[in-house]
């Protein structure tokens, strides 16, 4: 329990560690929080700094959910442990102690998380996501339904306590994006590439 408690800590403040506004201080941008949809997300570093500052968040926001819980398993295997730690790197992202808890929306570190658990779990949310975007060009739209669908992954490729802490996180998802659900209902969600 102990330990469990002690790696949890440790995951949520490697989680903590803001990609979007260390990438964006680095790189001389706006602070992230204050400008554009004032989100501290690869989409909007994009806008902000283009496509290199938005790859180079995208990718220090899913390697905070890779690292921690591939430790994980290598300590304890058992869903009871690395759940607990997958939530708590999702959870810094989300409330970021050292950036006044801040957060972006979770989508890749989530996505890491799910990965470093099982990939081709990981595999089928970013199969889901690509399908509905390129259905309906709605990024967030892709984000939404491949948060809905990835406990039901998660439970059907693992054992269905793997899905306890997917569905968490799912729960989550879905209230950041409250804002999108909102425009895309009211046709004022923008398109991909608008």
């Amino acid at each position: 329990m102990l330990t469990t408690l002690i790696f949890c800590l440790f995951a949520y403040c490697i989680g903590s560690f803001s990609s979007a506004v260390i990438v964006c201080r680095l790189a001389g941008l706006p602070d992230p929080r204050t400008t554009g949809s004032k989100n501290p997300g690869a989409t909007n570093v994009l806008r902000l700094g283009g496509k290199k500052a938005a790859v180079a968040t995208l990718l220090g926001d899913a390697l905070k959910g890779v690292i921690p819980v591939l430790i994980a398993l290598q300590i304890n295997p058992a869903p009871e442990f690395v759940g607990p730690v997958m939530v708590s790197v999702f959870l810094g992202h989300l409330y970021p102690v050292f950036f006044g808890f801040q957060g972006g929306k979770g989508v890749a570190t989530a996505l890491g998380a799910i990965l470093a658990m099982a990939w081709p779990v990981g595999l089928m949310c970013v199969g889901t996501w690509g399908l509905v975007v390129w259905c309906s060009r709605f990024s967030s739209l892709g984000a939404l339904v491949a948060a809905a669908l990835a406990p039901v992954y998660a439970g059907l490729w693992l054992d269905i306590k793997f899905a306890i802490p997917v569905f968490v996180m799912s729960i989550f998802l879905l209230w950041r994006h409250r804002g999108n659900i909102k425009r895309l209902l009211q046709g004022a969600e923008p398109r991909v590439g608008k």
